[in-house]
């Protein structure tokens, strides 16, 4: 029998993707389709299912709305499970009601899940709160972008001038000095306190106050452009002393990650929270390697292992992947002891509640052989080298200086990432970035082929390049390039800590 159809219009949000709604998070995992308008967060879609139908449906471009509620009806009549994501909430400004009235005309069923509306997040994270017992009870929305044409939703300045309380304009950027003259004009007093606010919620999110009367020349002086809001009242004197977005230590900071997606998330997560403006640029990927056998081998063998050595967490996860796709049991990994480069491989292997026997203190893969010599003898171990292709032969010839007997088996085999997730790297080439991240030489080597590092820093002469440790600085040397900043511990952690301190 074939399965109903379904359309879930869902509110993605003002733009930080983790004010998205669980509910809205678990819809579009299960999604068959996902049409997603232009101002929706892109990270999003990492939600999504690999063989999920992804639809852009962005407001520059030729698709028009009947051309977007055929879209869900038809594919929702295949049986499909449809996500319309769209920004904000679905209701508010976003002719989320005309779609549900298109969708109850063609008899399909849909369900509607909130958003947070930027209305309420961007003065938010700007400190503007939209009432406040010392100056309004209520506020008002209203927007700055009218349609002459469609007497149904034109504004009325007459009237909107003398609501009290707080009022919030959506899409008034580019009408700014109009709508605010009209204002001024029909009596509302030019000096009520006014802030615009861009990016709300992001990263890259900045804001200005001024009055009724200079809001208009102190925004075009700072060049703001839309996504922007407004706020009108005297709840925006709050605004200097409550702007804890904008005031945090990597506020406005555009930083490039280069490590693989796969690795990327809890580094992101911390820049991000600590204000940075993010940009997820993968360098890397890793695929199988050349010759699985080895591998194989190696699983078969594994009793006869007295060490098993990793040297990245993505190496862990890809060893577990494989591991636990023979065997049911983690007893059958055997007695070898474990060791470690560092401490983000350790807390890896501490997820599979693995204790580490060994890690060299300076995170150097080559050290590895004297953290794990400090145990015992390792003269006549076995040990199995578990990591990517073709990789430094530095850490095997270290162990045979000890004495060990040494399979250096090759996981996966690292390549060059050369998608353009989300439109970021043209984003990135347009107008640069404060800082690049390379977290191994690897990452700089397969970035500068797809990009020609030492172009870019040309091209953009403030942009700085900050390193893991000795080895990826090596890399960058290598291009006649200096990192302005080398992490002291070599981890995201200690390069987080090189990037406050420079910042």
């Amino acid at each position: 029998m074939k399965s109903k159809g379904i359309v879930y219009l869902v509110g993605a949000g003002p733009g930080d993707a983790e004010l998205l709604t669980l509910r809205g998070a678990e819809l579009l995992r299960r999604a068959d389709a996902i049409i997603y308008d232009r101002l929706v967060n892109p990270v999003l879609l990492c939600f999504a299912r690999p063989e999920a139908e992804i639809i852009s449906r962005g407001k520059r471009t030729e698709v028009s709305q009947d051309t977007i509620n055929e879209m869900m009806i038809t594919r929702a009549r295949a049986g499909k499970m449809v996500v319309r994501l769209k920004g904000g909430d679905p209701y508010i400004f976003g002719r989320g009601g005309e779609e549900a009235e298109a969708l109850v005309a063609a008899k399909v069923s849909f369900e509607v899940v909130p958003g947070v509306s930027s209305v309420v997040a961007a003065p938010n994270y700007a400190g503007i709160p939209l009432t406040h017992r010392d100056f309004c009870s209520s506020f008002t929305v209203f927007t700055g972008h009218e349609n002459a044409e469609d007497a149904k939703t034109n504004l009325h300045y007459e009237q909107i001038a003398k609501i009290p309380g707080t009022k919030v304009v959506l899409m008034g950027t580019e009408k700014l000095g109009e709508w605010t003259k009209s204002l001024i004009a029909h009596g509302m007093p030019a000096e009520t306190p006014v802030a615009i606010v861009q990016s709300g919620t992001l990263g890259r999110q900045k804001s200005v106050s001024g009055t009724l009367a200079t809001i208009a020349a102190l925004a075009k002086g700072k060049k703001f452009t839309p996504p922007a809001l407004a706020v009108l009242g005297d709840v925006v004197k709050l605004r200097d002393k409550l702007n804890w977005a904008e005031n945090r230590p990597l506020s406005g900071k555009r930083i490039v990650l280069t490590r693989s997606r796969m690795q990327m998330a809890r580094f992101a997560k911390k820049l991000s929270e600590l204000g940075a403006d993010v940009m997820e640029i993968p360098a890397v990927k890793g695929v199988d390697p050349d010759n699985k056998n080895d591998f194989v081998d190696a699983l078969l063998a594994l009793n006869s292992y007295d060490w098993l050595v990793f040297t990245s967490p993505n190496g862990v996860v890809v060893f577990f992947d494989l591991f636990f796709r023979r065997f049911k049991d983690l007893r059958d990994l055997g007695g070898a002891r474990i060791a470690a480069v560092g401490p983000g491989t350790a807390a890896k292997l501490r997820e599979f509640h693995l204790q580490v026997d060994a890690m060299p203190k300076d995170y150097i893969g080559k050290n590895i052989a004297s953290a794990m010599a400090k145990e015992g003898s390792i003269e006549n171990s076995k040990i199995c080298l578990l990591r990517a292709q073709n990789a430094n032969r530095d850490l095997p010839l270290a162990l045979e200086e000890f004495g060990a007997i040494v399979d250096d088996v090759a996981l996966y085999k690292t390549i060059q990432e050369t998608e353009d997730f989300f439109g970021t790297a043209k984003n990135f080439l347009e107008h640069g970035a404060d800082w690049i991240t390379f977290t191994s030489g690897s990452t700089v080597e397969f970035f500068h082929q797809r990009f020609d590092l030492p172009g870019l820093m040309r091209k953009f002469p403030g942009m700085k390049l900050a390193v893991i440790g000795p080895e990826t600085a090596k890399a960058v040397r290598a291009l006649k390039l200096e990192p302005a900043v080398e992490a002291k511990e070599h981890t995201t952690d200690g390069l987080i800590v090189e990037l406050l301190r420079k910042s």
